[in-house]
């Protein structure tokens, strides 16, 4: 909601940079997407291996009664 509004402000003050923010946001979104997408998996990785490397304390640690 604040984007927005800061968009409409943009929009009231300056409104040639407005729409050229609003043709461009699309483009730019999807140049970032791999990005994004990179930044999930290395995330999703170090939680794997953090995961697996405190297995072994779990397992000895037992399951609760």
């Amino acid at each position: 909601m604040t984007g927005f509004l800061l968009w409409l402000l943009l929009l009231v003050f300056c409104w040639p940079l407005a729409l050229l923010a609003l043709v461009l946001y699309p483009i730019v979104w999807l140049l970032l997407l791999p990005l994004r997408l990179v930044g999930i998996t290395v995330s999703a990785v170090f939680a794997f291996l953090g995961a697996l490397l405190m297995l072994p304390a779990r397992v000895l640690r037992g399951h609760p009664v």
